[in-house]
């Protein structure tokens, strides 16, 4: 029986406890908030039998084998070293850290301690990604992706649900090193790391804030970015965020050497792009079809999975089984289902565009200043 504990109340631990709670010969024993009325409200929901308000009197009275954290990015390291200390495998929700140094700090003390810690990068483990990386795996693409592109978008929706987000102007996110970006996109950088061979690429990052954000008075908060990542083994990769592009992509396309992939994470879709000629007429009608072929293969897959009532929204799937199989590697001292380097490499990556876009931004104040002058 793995014993379980959540740090953090909040809507992230109902969706934790939801997919914990279906996972065999598990148990939650006990939850924290330094809001005790946070705490009360999800033990009583989620029948369980311990409630608190101090990290470290909980740990030392309930002992759980497995910690989850999903509390707001600034209090993911200092509690997840704690739990470490205490002797408690850690799940820590995105964004892991909020720099690369927290990160290895936090990897090297699980180490030091024989202890596993895993990031809450779920996105990656989506049916549709599982899919696609048995693809990848069994040698579809014909070896490593030669480039990559990952969409990880936001709507903001339209200006009242904008300004209702965005109107605390002391919130969390607002101080974030990354800000609102900081918050988000650890999802769709993770898929491109994954594949990425060297540990230190070369980042290009620009981001800028959209006009949309500007007309509502939004001029701090940079909501548009475009990423070029290119590393040491030739493996090119575009990365782009946007609050404004309709309808909102989650989406990753890899293109191989032999033949490349199309993965759509929304709508559980994926497209074998094959390296095939067709002459004259016929690249017209048989690769029309042939797509044809795999949208409706899609849609039946898709459907025996709901069927079987193992379909369900692609994020709640995804955490599951992120969670399950943290799990089966805590007791089988197995592989984890991201290794550390992905999660370091990820943050790597992150720590370069918000300094580059911060940088940016400072050069542009600067100058505008001069310019006055």
């Amino acid at each position: 029986m793995i014993k379980v504990c959540i740090i953090g109340c909040g809507k992230m631990a109902d969706q934790h406890a939801i997919q914990i709670l279906k996972i065999p010969d598990t148990e939650i024993i006990g939850v924290c908030d330094n809001e005790p009325l946070m705490a009360r409200q999800i033990a009583e929901r989620f029948k369980i039998a311990n409630y608190f308000s101090d990290v470290r009197e909980m740990l030392a009275s309930v002992k759980p084998d497995v910690v989850h954290i999903t509390t707001p990015p600034p209090s993911h390291y200092p509690l997840a070293k704690i739990c470490l200390e205490a002797g408690c495998n850690v799940y820590v929700e995105k964004p892991f850290t909020l720099n690369t140094t927290e990160a290895e700090e936090l990897i090297a003390l699980a180490n030091q301690n024989d202890l596993r810690i895993t990031a809450g990068h779920n996105a990656q483990f989506s049916h549709v990604m599982l899919r696609m990386r048995e693809l990848v795996n069994a040698g579809y693409l014909g070896g490593n992706p030669v480039h990559i592109e990952s969409h990880y978008c936001y709507d903001f929706g339209d200006e009242s649900y904008a300004k209702a987000l965005l109107g605390d102007s002391n919130h969390w996110v607002r101080k974030l090193p990354g800000s609102l970006l900081h918050n988000i996109i650890s999802h769709g950088v993770s898929k491109i790391t994954e594949f990425l061979s060297g540990d230190n690429p070369t980042v290009i990052a620009y981001g800028f804030t959209s006009n949309f954000l500007k007309s509502i008075g939004e001029d701090n908060i940079v909501d548009e970015v475009r990423v070029i990542i290119h590393d040491e083994k030739s493996t090119t990769a575009y990365f782009t965020f946007s609050s404004q592009i309709k309808p909102v992509p989650h989406q990753l396309r890899l293109y191989g050497k032999k033949n490349s992939l199309i993965v759509d994470d929304d709508h559980q879709i994926l497209i074998k792009v094959d390296d095939k000629e067709y002459k004259s007429y016929l690249r017209y009608f048989i690769p029309p079809f042939q797509y044809a072929k795999q949208y409706i293969g899609n849609f039946s897959g898709n459907y025996k999975k709901f069927l079987k009532r193992d379909f369900h929204l692609p994020n709640d799937a995804a955490l599951k089984t992120l969670i399950e199989s943290f799990y089966k590697a805590i007791e089988s001292r197995g592989p984890l289902p991201l290794s550390y380097r992905e999660i370091l490499l990820t943050s790597r990556v992150m720590d370069e565009i918000f300094n580059q876009i911060k940088n940016r931004i400072c050069t542009l104040n600067i100058q505008n200043l001069d310019s006055k002058y």
